[in-house]
């Protein structure tokens, strides 16, 4: 594939954030970030989520003391995929199902390809957004999804004529452990509007260097 992904086994890993998840970081990582529209989870689907997490915490340290961070992890990973269920399944408004909506995210996401970050795939579905990415030094998670989401949602309000909240505040992000977990991550937004009924879908883009 000629990507190389270092492992947090073998790596400095730092964990950052409140609220439903944690957010992984670590030098050179590879990333796969999902962020979603306000409207796109219900309150009760984001109590349920919070139910199981806790759930399983109490698990983890009945069982075996406090958790490590491999379980903590594997835990995250586990209700990210809970989450996806729930989007692909395109609750709200899915603005960016309109085209003009879908093309200006998809271009603030291009926009400094290159520069701060490396692009592997990305995908602007209805309601949601994936990205697989490594950021270029000096450049991060957080200040990056910053910078999309409030570009974006200025600029959606106002071509939507709305105003308010546009982008959920919390966003669910995966630190990629190897080739084979780069390999799933990237056929997976590779395959997201497919896999939701979504028939030539323009706004999906994956690396040639990915070999999907």
């Amino acid at each position: 594939m000629g990507i190389e992904i270092p492992s947090p086994h073998h790596a400095q890993v730092s964990r950052r954030g409140r609220g439903y998840l944690p957010h992984w970081e670590m030098q050179d990582g590879v990333y796969s970030v999902t962020f979603r529209l306000g409207d796109s989870l219900p309150e009760s689907a984001l109590a349920r989520l919070r139910e199981e997490r806790e759930t399983a915490l109490a698990a983890l340290e009945k069982h075996g003391g406090t958790p490590t961070p491999a379980d903590l992890r594997r835990l995250e990973d586990v209700l990210n995929d809970r989450v996806e269920a729930y989007l692909n399944a395109g609750a709200g408004a899915c603005y960016m199902a309109r085209p003009e909506i879908g093309r200006l995210v998809a271009d603030a996401i291009r926009h400094f390809e290159g520069q701060r970050y490396r692009l592997f795939a990305w995908c602007v579905m209805p309601n949601h957004v994936h990205v697989v990415l490594r950021f270029a030094p000096g450049h991060g998670l957080e200040r990056t999804l910053h910078s999309w989401k409030s570009y974006t949602s200025k600029a959606a309000n106002r071509a939507l004529g709305r105003s308010g909240s546009f982008w959920a505040r919390e966003y669910y992000d995966h630190l990629v452990r190897d080739e084979d977990d780069f390999a799933r991550v990237v056929a997976y937004v590779a395959q997201n509007p497919v896999k939701a009924g979504l028939r030539d879908w323009p706004w999906v883009w994956v690396s040639p260097e990915c070999g999907v």
